[in-house]
Parts: structure tokens; C-alpha cells; sequence
């Protein structure tokens, strides 16, 4: 985690810029830090792993055999669209004005191509290296509270760099822990598939993006509520899963 800080370091220095022109949504320059994670998990396991370590982390990119049944897809790709989706239903019941959906082919396919790429560059680090570990000493529940407290956290620059105050970044803030949690849940069906993990995070950040319209009026504090809640029911449902079995030790 502190050669992950270390390596953001330059980018966030880098201040807050836009590149909002370069790929259609509201990002400051500092968000390039995605590629961080992966960066120091290379460098870990480069020092400290059997030779070809490096090269099996780097595969697992696209490791579509981990994940057991074509099933998995459907909540790997669909389930945090339909946060998103359920966030905006629930601004529009509570008389929030919102403009119109602008979802296109064109808009979907062009960040499906953006977001799936970066999340998967991220995805090495968090999910390729991290998230096992962690599961195995602490249990996915915890591993995925933990794990999304430091993804939340890292994030906290960049999202003051974009403009969001305090509260929007609190919101999000929560709605991050609760995605991780969600991955985590992904994870351990998939066994520990980073495409799966990718799938789903790059799926969070095309709703957010889509919402309505280049992340206007989203509001991460109901999207968080919802992703929680999510969350909540899919530890219970696989609780034998997501808690470790023994109260104060490995699963």
C-alpha cells in the first residue's frame, strides 16, 4: 500500500488539469495514477516471487478460466450498471431534477473500451495481488472493508482535484468501500478472477459516466446507500463464503 502512495505521488503533484477532452468525462490528470497498483505489485512480486512471477501476474488479465460458469458474467458486468440505475430512480422519486438519459451505442461502446482497459491495469494490483492475501488472513468480508478503506482513501486527492467538495467525496468515499466489498464477493466465486473483478469495476465506472451524461448529477451518496445495501445482501447470502470460519483467524 505505501509503494502504491509512493508511486501516485508524481501524479498527484501533477495538480488538477482536465482530460476531459481527451477522453469525454471529467477527469483530472491525476486519475493516470490508475496504473500505480499494478506498478507496485509488479515490483513486489519481481523481488520476492519464483522467476516468471511477474509474467503470471500480468496474465491473469484475461484469466476467463478462473471463472467457473458463464454465469459469473452477468453480475460481473450488469450489477453495478443497475446501482447506477437504481441511484437515478431514486433521484427522480425524490423530485431531483435530472436531464434526460443520453445512453448511446456509440457512448457505450466508447467507454466500455476506456473504462474495461484502466480497470484492468488497476485490477492487477488490487485483485491480481492483493485481494488473496488478504482474504485468506482476514476473510472477504473484512479483506474487502480493509482493501476499499485504502482504494477509497487513495482516490481522495484526485476527487478534491476534480472539484467535489467534502461531502461528494465522504459519499463516494463510502460507495467505494461498498464496491470493494462487492468485488471481494465477486472474487471468491470467480477464484480470484481479475477479468471478473475488472468486468464489474470498469461496469461501475460506465454507469457513473452514462449518468445521465458524463457523470452529471450523480450523486454518490444515494449510489452509495444502494451499493451498501447490495453489499449487505450478498455477504448474508454467501456468508459462509465471505466470513472467515474460525472468529479470529484464517478461513
Amino acid at each position: 500500500m505505501a509503494l502504491t502512495a509512493a508511486a501516485s505521488t508524481p501524479f498527484w503533484l501533477l495538480g488538477s488539469g482536465q482530460i476531459a477532452d481527451r477522453v469525454g468525462v471529467e477527469l483530472p490528470v491525476s486519475s493516470l495514477m490508475l496504473c500505480c497498483p499494478a506498478a507496485a505489485a509488479v515490483m513486489l512480486v519481481h523481488r520476492h516471487d519464483p522467476p516468471g512471477g511477474v509474467r503470471r501476474l500480468l496474465a491473469r488479465v484475461i484469466d476467463y478460466r478462473r471463472i467457473p460458469h458463464l454465469r459469473w458474467y452477468l453480475p460481473a458486468v450488469f450489477l453495478m450498471p443497475a446501482v447506477m440505475a437504481g441511484s437515478y430512480v431514486v433521484l427522480r422519486l425524490a423530485g431531483r431534477q435530472l436531464p434526460a438519459l443520453e445512453i448511446t451505442p456509440a457512448a457505450v461502446a466508447a467507454y466500455s473500451a476506456m473504462f474495461v482497459v484502466a480497470a484492468m491495469i488497476e485490477e492487477i494490483g488490487w485483485t491480481g495481488y492483493a485481494t488473496g492475501p488478504l482474504q485468506a488472513r482476514y476473510g472477504a468480508l473484512t479483506a474487502g472493508v480493509l482493501l476499499g478503506v485504502v482504494w477509497a482513501l487513495w482516490h481522495v486527492i484526485p476527487y478534491r482535484q476534480a472539484g467535489h467538495d467534502l461531502n461528494w467525496i465522504i459519499g463516494q468515499c463510502l460507495f467505494t468501500v461498498a464496491l470493494r466489498v462487492i468485488l471481494g464477493w465477486l472474487s471468491v466465486h470467480t477464484g480470484g478472477s481479475v477479468l471478473a473483478a475488472s468486468l464489474c469495476h470498469a461496469s461501475s465506472n460506465i454507469g457513473w459516466a452514462l449518468f445521465p451524461h458524463r457523470g452529471s448529477h450523480y450523486d454518490p451518496a444515494v449510489a452509495a446507500l444502494i451499493a451498501g445495501a447490495v453489499a449487505v445482501v450478498l455477504t448474508v447470502v454467501s456468508r459462509a463464503r465471505m466470513l472467515p470460519a474460525h472468529p479470529g483467524g484464517r478461513s
